[in-house]
């Protein structure tokens, strides 16, 4: 989904899909084909195509991904940072040459991007490098449950008037992960007081469940299915799915779309949603849980977002803890994009202050070297700094006792009493630095064995950690004693700092 900014007006982008039909999406579609590859509307239309496999849901694949993450498709070995780049590509040269947005098609593209709330630092780089290898200028990056937060503040601003201030928990459930919000309004600036998600819960989980409950009612084994014609399938429960509403009694599924010796068959409404309801029960215990660990901060709104949150039982389910505080909104599919288009708009960026998602921290050894401790730099929660502030810095010294420094980063959701990683842990990168003046130079530190002595007078380390406006991190060590430093980007893309004299 993308928004515009126009004027003070916010309107979402119309593209021109084959065949002269009109949608407010560009889908993030991925075919494959013996080399070669396709994207948008180009793979919709190779669907079911001999020798093309297609791919949706790119998103679910950033979970765990770094800039080498390779992924199997129909026999190939695709990168997946190079097919997310493309993808990009393939988005930018659509809304140049076949969509409403009213840009010339040699004008440079200015993007505010949308992540999931608990996107890793991982998944914010590949992001973000992939719309600017695909010709976006990026101005920065969002949660997507805190974008939509900012189109529900301006959308109510006058109707908030009269109502009491409390928070606003926001249930942003997408096609692939879900994102939950609590909100502090106040009139001016909106605070995200945490997050929390279902990283692999979303609307593709009820297409899966609708096909599944298809072929066993038509007693179709599902590994008799090429993987075309799982596609199709999965095509056809999506838009059956996104057809239904409060009133509808029964979903039929057209199997001959599928495979031509087969006919459609309907199945009651109940029958599917009753299959969803576990998952959505849990979304609502996430929900719940957030709420209890911030039991001073009373909710108005309970506001429903994402394409998932429109099956008719997620509200419902939803009703029966938060009542009439569930309030859907009246752009389930674009309050996201909405919400980053006036960001974007923004030019103070009063609006939205975001914060830390996960504990960002090193390893460290620790009681002469007995024991490993984990060392937070950025903790969970702590806010980011707005466009134009200066970075958060946080800075460690000490004199080394090793010949090289071997760091080991990683994220964590939580941490135990005694500060150690506890939750979901991403090894997040691993870097060394050379601390003996005579390994310094070279590119091989990694053959070289690290060996512990004495801490040397003659060296002092200083870490210099910052971290900008949209997550992203950099560390600059450097030997104070000698001006010798050498500065990363972390995350596992990052092989280039290279050491630099200082004057």
């Amino acid at each position: 989904m993308v928004a515009a900014v126009d004027r003070g007006n916010y309107p979402l982008v119309n593209f021109e899909a084959p065949a002269g039909r009109v949608h407010d999406w560009f889908p993030a579609v991925l075919a494959v084909s013996q080399g070669r590859r396709a994207y948008g509307w180009e793979a919709l239309e190779l669907q079911g195509k001999p020798g093309w496999v297609i791919v949706r849901s790119l998103k679910r694949f950033l979970k765990s991904a770094g800039p080498h993450t390779v992924i199997e498709v129909g026999g190939e070995s695709l990168n997946l940072a190079q097919i997310l780049a493309e993808m990009m590509a393939a988005l930018h040269h659509e809304l140049l040459h076949s969509s409403t947005l009213d840009a010339t098609k040699t004008e440079r593209l200015q993007a505010m991007l949308g992540v999931p709330a608990n996107a890793n630092s991982n998944q914010r780089f590949l992001t973000e490098e992939a719309a600017r290898a695909g010709g976006f200028e990026v101005l920065g990056l969002s949660n997507e449950p805190s974008a939509a937060a900012v189109e529900y503040a301006y959308r109510t601003s006058e109707e908030r008037k009269s109502l009491s201030r409390g928070g606003l928990l926001v249930y942003d459930l997408g096609g692939g992960t879900l994102d939950v919000s609590l909100v502090a309004m106040g009139e001016d600036e909106h605070e995200v007081l945490a997050t929390d998600g279902m990283p692999e819960f979303g609307g593709d989980d009820f297409d899966e469940i609708l096909a599944n409950l298809a072929l066993t009612t038509a007693k179709i084994l599902p590994d008799s299915l090429s993987e075309a014609e799982r596609f199709t399938l999965l095509d056809e429960c999506r838009e059956k799915k996104e057809s239904l509403n409060p009133n509808s009694r029964k979903v039929s599924i057209d199997l001959e779309r599928v495979r031509d010796a087969w006919s459609e068959l309907s199945t009651p409404v109940d029958a599917f949603y009753e299959k969803c309801r576990p998952l959505i029960e849990q979304s609502r215990f996430v929900a719940e849980n957030l709420l209890a660990a911030h039991p001073d901060q009373l909710i108005d709104t309970l506001y429903l977002t994402g394409g998932g949150s429109e099956l008719p039982p997620v509200a419902r389910i939803l009703r029966e803890t938060f009542g009439r505080r569930v309030r859907r909104s009246a752009y389930m599919r674009s309050a996201t994009a909405i919400g980053l288009a006036i960001r974007a708009a923004s030019e103070d960026d009063r609006v939205l202050r975001d914060r830390f998602t996960r504990n960002f921290g090193v390893w460290r050894e620790s009681d002469g070297g007995a024991n490993v401790v984990f060392d937070v730099i950025f903790p969970r929660g702590i806010p980011l700094p707005r466009r134009g502030e200066q970075p958060l810095r946080v800075v460690r010294g000490y004199h080394p006792a090793h010949n090289i420094g071997h760091f080991r980063y990683l994220e964590c959701s939580h941490l135990d009493p005694g500060y150690q990683p506890q939750g979901d842990i991403s090894n997040w990168d691993e870097i060394r630095v050379a601390y003996d003046p005579s390994l310094r130079g070279r590119d091989d530190l990694g053959s070289v064995g690290v060996q512990r002595g004495s801490p040397s007078s003659d060296v002092w380390v200083e870490e210099e950690y910052t971290c900008e406006a949209n997550g992203g991190v950099k560390v600059r060590i450097s030997d104070k004693m000698s001006g010798v430093s050498s500065e990363f980007r972390l995350g596992k893309w990052a092989r280039n700092g290279k050491p630099s004299k200082r004057r």
